[in-house]
Order: structure tokens, then C-alpha cells, then sequence
């Protein structure tokens, strides 16, 4: 059901395009492009995950009865000679037995099947194809996460393009006022020339600074649109914007059980690991003897008329003796594989606490930022209302006016770098510990 609503609201996306701009939420970014039918890398996991499915299936198919008809009818000449029949004179005159016979028909119908009874080796493959099959799940669950980690932190991006482009429009517009003011300052007779000159400097600027925000912007937004699957003539316009949500408190301890217990990645591993080790019990079961029943029914004869009914049942036991150390190799090679799959998750086992780890410190080092340059954004505010009131009276030159604003504009971009840390960093530990769905609002 979710599948379809998401895969409705694209098509609404794709339907929207001619009406301007659509209205994008990163919650919303994140569920077009976990669908399906949505990114890439979500449609190779979905086909990934078929084919485990079906490998599943066929393993499973050599545990089930197999079943087959057939049906012969031949119309046939022979020489017996060319059989190995020698003929036979007998001492009658005129009776033998011929050379060439035929021609002659002869007619087989019948159904046969055999049923695996005991074979260890088989039903082995078929646990670890289950367990293939759950290591696939996983990882398209992996995938989920990974698509939806990227996205969000594009669309983050992209947030703080506009943030960005917003920031350089107010320095402009600060910068227009404070030019206003230097000219009405020169036109009171309490300014000069060199202040309005350096008002129209600062102002160039920071027209530069908005001109490459609003194309740092362009590309932002279309990294979003190639991160979501998306036509990249799409126009959105992003609904969030950059804030500070606080994090429920979380220990390491905490951290690290709920990683190890949630990351799709490591449960894929663990499945693999699994996989790893059955097979390589079911390569090494294969030295077991294994136990089949066979039979067929049918009827047959020279041809429609002369049909009889015929049957063969039985009971087959193969034992392996010697195929010239093959299962061997194949023994050595599975427990090998399995080895080395059990050091992989030891490894992502020690990454994941690494994760953990360097995820809390930059999230604790992303929040005294918040905290720092919000402190900061006041001070330089109001260091820059007093200026111009200085300015205003005639106790001070423009230049003191210039330094404040040159503060105020690097304030506020400290805030929007402050902020836009502490949502990757909220993302960042939510990827470490499995969770970046639930962490999106």
C-alpha cells in the first residue's frame, strides 16, 4: 500500500510539472525516492532480491517430486545382422530366420517420476538459499537506508543553497541601506565621497556573493533531482527549511546495542555469514549417501492395437566413493568462504562501533556550534545597529559601519554552516544506528 501511495505522488510530481514550481518536503524526497520504482540503486535491490527468491526456488525444487510424460511412436525397418544377431539354419527346407525385418511400429506412453527420499546435501542448499534469500532482504533494506541517507543530505544541500542565496539577498539589501545612507550622510555635510565609495564597493560584492550562491543553488537542486530519480528539468521549491530539532540523549552503550540490533548492512552480513556456513555444510554432506524412489507407468507395444500396460518402481541408493578429490576442493573452498565471511562481519561489526562513535562527537561538536554562532548572529546584529547609530550621529566614519556589516554577513554564514553540521550530523548518527527513516520529520 505504501509502494502505491508513493508511486501516486510521483506520478502527481510528473503531472504538477506544468503548473510551476512543486512543493518538496524532505520526508516526501526520501519516500519517492525509497519507492520501487524510484532510484537506481532501489531498483537493482528489488531485482537482486527476485533473483535470491528464485535461486530459492530451485533449490528447493530438487527436495519436490519430479514428474514427466512422454510418448513414443516409431515406424521401423532393421537389419539383424547389423544388430549382432546371428541366423540360425534350421533343417527345413525353405525356413530361416530373415536378415531385414520391418517395417513395424511401436508405441510408449507413459508418466514417470522420482521423489528425493534422504539427502542431506540438498536440503542444506536449500537453508542456505534461505538464508540467501533473508541476506537479500536485507540488503535491499541497506539500499532503503543508503537511498534514503543521500537524499536527505541532498536535500539538506539544497536547503542550505536556498538558505545561501537568501543570506546574500539580505547582505545585498543591508548593503543598499547603508549606501542610502552614506549618500544622505555626504548630502547632509557630515559625509565624504571615499564613504560612499566604499558603501558601493561592499555592495558589488556582495551582488558577486548572490550570483554565486543562486548558481550554487542550480546545482544543488538538480544533485536533489538526480539523487531522487527525478527528470532533472523538475522545478521544486523546498518546503524545510535549516533548524536546530534536539536529539533524544543517547549513550555509547546505547548506541552501539541499537546499531548492531537495527543496521540493515550487518544483518545482511550476518545472513551472508549464514549462507556461508551452510553451504559449506552441504558441500561436505555431499560425501553422504542419499536415497531417491524412482517409477513409471505406461503402456506400450507394437502399435494402438497390441498396447499393454508396463510399470517399473524402485529404490534408488547412490554412495559417493572417488571422483578424484573434486568434493574435496569444493569442501576446502566452501569452509574457506565461510572464514572469510565471518571476518567480514568482525570487521563491520568493529565499523559499526566506529560509526557510532564518530557519529555522537560530531554531533555533540555540531551542537556548541549551533549554540556558538548563535551568540555570535546577536552580537554582530547589534554591533552593527550601533555602528550605524554611531555613524548616524557623526561620531564615527563609515568604516566602522563596513567592519560591522563584514562581521554580521560572516555571522550569519557561520549560522546557516552551524545548522546545516547539525543536521548532517543528526543524519549521520541515524545512519549509524540503522535508523534514517524514522530520524526524517
Amino acid at each position: 500500500m505504501r509502494s502505491v501511495l508513493v508511486l501516486a505522488a510521483a506520478a502527481a510530481l510528473a503531472s504538477a510539472q506544468d503548473r510551476g514550481p512543486i512543493q518538496l518536503s524532505m520526508k516526501r524526497a526520501v519516500e519517492i525516492a525509497t519507492s520501487p520504482e524510484g532510484s537506481t540503486q532501489m531498483q537493482l535491490a528489488g531485482e537482486a532480491l527476485k533473483q535470491a527468491q528464485l535461486r530459492s526456488k530451485e533449490a528447493r525444487a530438487a527436495l519436490l517430486p519430479d514428474l514427466e510424460g512422454a510418448f513414443l511412436y516409431e515406424n521401423r525397418t532393421a537389419n539383424l545382422a547389423a544388430q549382432g544377431i546371428t541366423l540360425v539354419h534350421v533343417p527345413f527346407p525353405g525356413v530361416g530366420f530373415p536378415v531385414f525385418v520391418g517395417p513395424f511400429a511401436t508405441m510408449d506412453a507413459r508418466f514417470s517420476g522420482t521423489q528425493s527420499v534422504f539427502n542431506l546435501s540438498s536440503i542444506r542448499q536449500y537453508q542456505a538459499s534461505k538464508a540467501g534469500v533473508s541476506a537479500a532482504r536485507a540488503d535491499s533494506e541497506n539500499a532503503s537506508e543508503q537511498v534514503a541517507a543521500v537524499v536527505a543530505r541532498a536535500y539538506l544541500a539544497a536547503v542550505k543553497a536556498d538558505t545561501d542565496v537568501d543570506t546574500a539577498q539580505a547582505d545585498v539589501t543591508l548593503s543598499q541601506a547603508v549606501l542610502t545612507q552614506a549618500e544622505n550622510q555626504k548630502a547632509a555635510g557630515t559625509g565624504t565621497g571615499i564613504e560612499i565609495t566604499r558603501a558601493r564597493v561592499q555592495l558589488a560584492n556582495d551582488q558577486q556573493k548572490l550570483l554565486v550562491a543562486q548558481n550554487q543553488r542550480r546545482a544543488a537542486h538538480l544533485r536533489l533531482l538526480r539523487a531522487m530519480g527525478l527528470r532533472l528539468d523538475t522545478e521544486v521549491e523546498l518546503t524545510d527549511r535549516l533548524q536546530y530539532l534536539p536529539v533524544d540523549a543517547v549513550t555509547l552503550d546505547q548506541a552501539k546495542a541499537q546499531a548492531l540490533k537495527e543496521r540493515p548492512d550487518y544483518k545482511a552480513q550476518q545472513e551472508r555469514e549464514s549462507t556461508a556456513r551452510l553451504s559449506a555444510s552441504a558441500t561436505a554432506m555431499e560425501r553422504l549417501p542419499s536415497l531417491a524412489a524412482l517409477g513409471d507407468y505406461g503402456s506400450s507395444g507394437a502399435g494402438f492395437s497390441t498396447v499393454l500396460p508396463t510399470r517399473t518402481y524402485g529404490i534408488s541408493l547412490r554412495v559417493p566413493v572417488f571422483d578424484g578429490a573434486r568434493r574435496d576442493a569444493r569442501r576446502a573452498e566452501a569452509a574457506s568462504q565461510y572464514r572469510a565471511e565471518r571476518v567480514r562481519t568482525n570487521d563491520l561489526k568493529e565499523q559499526v562501533e566506529l560509526d557510532v562513535r564518530l557519529a555522537l562527537d560530531e554531533l555533540s561538536s555540531a551542537q556548541d556550534q549551533v549554540n556558538v554562532a548563535k551568540d555570535g548572529l546577536e552580537l554582530a546584529q547589534n554591533e552593527l545597529e550601533q555602528a550605524r547609530r554611531r555613524y548616524q550621529a557623526g561620531v564615527s566614519d563609515s568604516l566602522e559601519v563596513t567592519d560591522a556589516q563584514t562581521r554580521l554577513e560572516r555571522a550569519r554564514e557561520n549560522q546557516t554552516a552551524a545548522l546545516y553540521n547539525y543536521n548532517v550530523a543528526r543524519l549521520d548518527l541515524a545512519q549509524a544506528m540503522g535508523a534514517v527513516r524514522k530520524a526524517i520529520p
